[in-house]
């Protein structure tokens, strides 16, 4: 069974490199927040296509009388000698430009994985940054990293309850939630669905990917973990709710814009954060200071989850080989610079690609199957009758002992039966039903 620590300790150590990545991501935006203009607020960046839409433009030349037409306002005279029809504008593809500027700009990408590309040296710095940011708060270790959690924790939802209010005071934002709030029941039958929830629910508590086990081992021994499990519980899948609606009214207002439906407005991958919530943010007042909160907030969030994977690997290493515990600022340097250099990997204008490629396969099968392991050593190696006293169980004996109490029956059925079926369940369907990984459009050979 030590088998089921090592696979946690591998799997969060490789999406160490790439999770940091999308922090990077993150970092380049930041800076492009100081400027007077969003340089995605309308289609005059470099690597714009025709298909750009400048929503302020199009405003504006429908006030007119005018027709936009890919990317330009054709006047009445204009439009007959050109012969563009409002039905041609309407029918037009339409890709607003916080999107043409993260995929034609940021990443620059390539065609596919077979196409290498050159690197970006934005990107390289910005990913330099994430990982100096990243050594300077865990240098000293979880007393460090703890008392900045206090702060990356709480800010996100004062930004996000801002975000909430004005995407639900933008046209179309009640078709979003509405999209949001009814369910698609025949969307049950496809396996991807289940897979994406349950790994959304591995990524947001962080079961199986040993961080919770390596952050709780610093706690005092009679801290009240059955509490705090059921508070973080419910407080993470409240906050899911609630960023939720912050997200889909913004969905709504981007469906009603280019008159598409909200379920086909952005694809799947980083494209809320990178852009979703930028196109919204244009619409704000002093959009650069807002779009600046918003994507420091980003940073935040991401350097909560990248500092318990890096606590988690390198605690691990330090308490497997503890002569090195004295050196334990060269080890996480050495280890931040390990990762930074398979991560440039990802900083080239093929970084997208390999990004899905290692989320889609590190992290997704594996944590179910180390969850599934975990539960069948705790139900039914740890959690036995107890020798001495048949009617007591060890598992529960121990947390009787830190906490003063048993845990309700209804846990141990939950982890000796309940949760492996579902998570068998969810492994075997999502095997039966596999289709091979794509990003957007893209088909992975």
């Amino acid at each position: 069974m030590d088998g089921i620590g090592t696979g946690m300790v591998t799997i969060s150590g490789i999406t160490c490199v790439y999770y940091n990545m999308i922090i990077a991501w993150t970092i380049f935006y930041t800076f492009a927040s100081f400027n007077k203009v969003l340089p995605w607020s309308n289609c005059d960046f470099e690597r714009s296509t025709l298909d750009c839409y400048d929503y302020n433009l199009a405003r504006k030349c429908e006030s007119g009388g005018g027709i936009f037409y890919k990317t330009y306002c054709f006047n009445a005279t204009e439009a007959t000698e050109y012969r563009v029809t409002k039905e041609m504008a309407a029918n037009a593809t339409k890709v607003f430009p916080s999107q043409e500027y993260f995929t034609n700009y940021v990443l620059d990408m390539t065609d596919g994985i077979e196409y290498m590309g050159k690197q970006r040296w934005q990107l390289v710095l910005c990913l330099l940054a994430a990982w100096v940011i990243v050594y300077l708060c865990l240098i000293k270790g979880v007393k460090s990293s703890g008392k900045v959690v206090y702060f990356t924790a709480l800010f996100p939802y004062v930004v996000l309850t801002i975000l909430l209010i004005r995407g639900a005071t933008m046209p179309g934002a009640i078709n979003g939630i509405r999209f949001y709030m009814i369910p698609d029941w025949s969307k049950l039958k496809h396996a991807k669905v289940w897979g994406d929830a349950a790994k959304q629910i591995f990524y947001s508590l962080g079961p199986a990917w040993g961080g919770l086990i390596t952050l709780a081992s610093y706690n005092k021994f009679n801290n009240n973990l059955y509490r705090d499990a059921l508070i973080v519980s419910v407080g993470n899948c409240a906050t899911s709710v609630f960023a939720g609606f912050a997200i889909f009214s913004i969905l709504g207002f981007m469906a009603h814009d280019i008159n598409v439906p909200v379920g086909e407005v952005v694809d799947s991958g980083p494209g809320l954060a990178f852009i979703a919530y930028p196109e919204a943010i244009t619409r704000l007042p002093i959009a650069p200071l807002w779009s600046f909160l918003f994507f420091f907030m980003i940073i935040t969030l991401g350097l909560d989850s990248q500092f318990t994977m890096m606590e988690t690997v390198t605690t691990a290493v330090l308490d497997k080989f503890t002569q090195l515990r004295k050196y334990k600022a060269w080890v996480l340097l050495a280890a931040c610079t390990l990762w930074f250099l398979a991560g440039l990997s990802m900083t080239g204008q093929v970084g997208v690609y390999v990004l899905t490629l290692i989320d889609s396969y590190a992290a997704g099968w594996s944590l179910m199957i180390l969850a599934l392991l975990e539960c069948i050593v705790i139900g039914w190696f740890y959690d036995v009758p107890n020798v001495k006293s048949p009617r007591t169980r060890r598992f529960g004996d121990d947390i009787a002992m830190m906490i003063g109490y048993r845990p309700f029956i209804g846990w141990q059925i939950m982890w000796k039966f309940v949760t492996p079926a579902i998570l068998l369940f969810i492994l075997f369907f999502t095997w039966i039903d596999y289709t091979p990984i794509k990003y957007a459009s893209y088909v992975y050979p």
